[in-house]
């Protein structure tokens, strides 16, 4: 197996790999590229997501800064919005259905490091390459989630469908469809169901 072919399976993998480096160093380049566009420039965002991200469906929308470690590993559906400063560390596939709405400050972290300091520590190869041991875990998100500002989603993590997952929260395991799920660690609330409808809560606003 490539070191790319490793990493993606979620085994332990050589991230100092020619290949990851240059996929790595294209996708830091195109987000600051894109970070660096306004809203109107609109077709030259779209070129720049076409190389960064061509894993997305119509209607998706990036405010930036975004920051991706690959972008290509990322896929999102149909109309997704993302709010400013996005961040993918997509080492392992990310996967975001339809409609699912980004708040700020949410950051998706598919790699896990290794508990003790002797496996997670900088090593060299006999050339003098640094190196460390890294693996990453997928995480999937499924349709019409709600994901609200300064979230973490930790790799290993499916997120059904339906679901809200409260401000500030850090998601470390599995969130069951039609949730409202919050905190850290992240857990659930409760369901969300038909009295949640916005008709019924009319007299709040």
């Amino acid at each position: 197996m490539t070191e790319k072919e490793k990493m993606l399976a979620g085994k332990i993998y050589d991230p100092s790999d020619n290949e990851l480096a240059a996929l790595r160093l294209k996708a830091h380049k195109l987000s600051k590229m894109f970070n660096d566009t306004f809203e109107d420039e609109e077709e030259k965002r779209e070129q720049i997501l076409n190389e960064l991200m061509p894993q997305r469906k119509d209607g998706a929308y990036l405010q930036g800064p975004v920051q991706f470690d690959y972008g290509v590993f990322t896929s999102v559906g149909k109309n997704f919005y993302a709010n400013f400063n996005f961040t993918v560390l997509d080492v392992c596939p990310v996967k975001i259905g339809d409609n699912v709405l980004i708040g700020p400050n949410v950051s998706l972290m598919t790699p896990i490091h290794p508990m003790r300091y002797q496996d997670r520590n900088i090593k060299a190869k006999p050339d003098g390459t640094l190196y460390d041991d890294e693996y990453a875990k997928p995480i999937t998100i499924g349709n019409n989630c709600w994901i609200a500002s300064c979230v973490t989603v930790t790799g290993g993590v499916t997120i059904g469908d339906g679901c809200v997952i409260g401000a500030g929260s850090v998601v470390t395991r599995d969130i069951p469809e039609n949730s409202f799920a919050a905190g850290n660690p992240c857990k659930v609330i409760r369901k969300i169901t038909e009295e949640d409808a916005i008709e019924l809560k009319k007299e709040l606003f």
